[in-house]
């Protein structure tokens, strides 16, 4: 008499959900537009050169840095890899990419202006590359984004007056480029900005006061540019701040700092002046150019 082991069918059901799982992530297909803006990211970068190469005979799953969800591609992460060329027009394609972090490669040339219409970008990651050019004028189509970092380049120009709208943004950090002009006003519409970095470029006239209103700006960088005027009252009032580098500029006053609430601050560095009080809270042990990064946090694919 056979007795049918209980365990045998629950068993075979997992065994085929299994089976039908791996097949469908094997089949998975993005659109062959989505596809072939990946083929030209590929080839335009030199994409055989890469330290993680992708076999394009293989699904557009297998690709290293890749992730696709729901048969879209939600992000790139090609951090180090030796990426180099310049970024193709076509990236505009990939209209559901989330992440993009293509820092620490050998990019060159200028930003594409298609970059803008990725509207569902959270994270732009390009530091450390060799990116020339203006920031495209219409940056602040970007929306959701969260973080976009692009120091140590070579772009130049101003900055657009539309950053102002990434209202989401939390971190900004275009250090070490040379990037010249005003400070836009606009930078005080960032509500949710939490460290800017505009360290060593050539940014010119005074800090606008309307950054004053970034309650939430726990590191605000400017040292190495050609600022000048008084800092205005409305930096001395930034509660949050624990970072604060404002040293080789051409400040006539800095006398607005004496508000500041020295027992929070981590780092302050600056050129005194008419600063004629101690800081004797600032801990000197823990500070830092805080902008000088060679370094990335979030490196999942290395």
């Amino acid at each position: 008499m056979n007795i049918e082991n209980p365990y045998r069918k629950e068993f075979l059901l997992l065994l085929t959900l299994l089976i039908l799982t791996l097949v469908n992530v094997a089949s998975a297909q993005i659109t062959q537009q989505e596809k072939d803006a990946l083929i030209d990211l590929y080839e335009i970068t030199k994409g055989e050169e890469w330290t993680k190469s992708w076999d394009l005979e293989k699904n557009e799953s297998t690709w290293y840095g890749v992730k696709i969800v729901n048969n879209q591609v939600v992000a790139i992460d090609l951090f180090r890899n030796n990426v180099s060329g310049v970024l193709p027009e076509s990236i505009g394609d990939l209209k559901h990419l989330t992440q993009l972090n293509l820092a620490f490669n050998g990019i060159t040339g200028v930003l594409p202006e298609r970059l803008t219409e990725l509207t569902k970008l959270k994270i732009l990651k390009l530091e450390m590359n060799r990116i020339k050019g203006d920031l495209p004028v219409n940056i602040g189509r970007l929306k959701l984004l969260e973080e976009f970092t692009a120091f140590n380049n070579f772009l130049t120009g101003i900055l657009p007056v539309s950053l102002g709208e990434l209202e989401n943004l939390k971190i900004l950090n275009l250090s070490s480029n040379s990037l010249k002009g005003h400070i836009p006003n606009s930078l005080g519409n960032l509500s949710n900005l939490e460290s800017l970095g505009l360290f060593e470029n050539a940014f010119q006239g005074t800090i606008p006061s309307e950054m004053g209103k970034l309650s939430n700006l726990k590191e605000l960088v400017l040292a190495n540019n050609q600022l000048g005027g008084a800092i205005p009252l409305e930096i001395g009032q930034l509660s949050s701040l624990r970072i604060l580098q404002i040293q080789n500029n051409k400040f006539e006053s800095i006398n607005s700092l004496k508000q500041l609430n020295t027992k929070e601050l981590l780092a302050f560095d600056h050129d005194g002046g008419d600063l004629n009080f101690d800081f004797k809270n600032v801990n000197k042990d823990r500070s830092r150019m805080a902008d000088t990064k060679f370094e990335d946090d979030d490196v999942d694919n290395k």
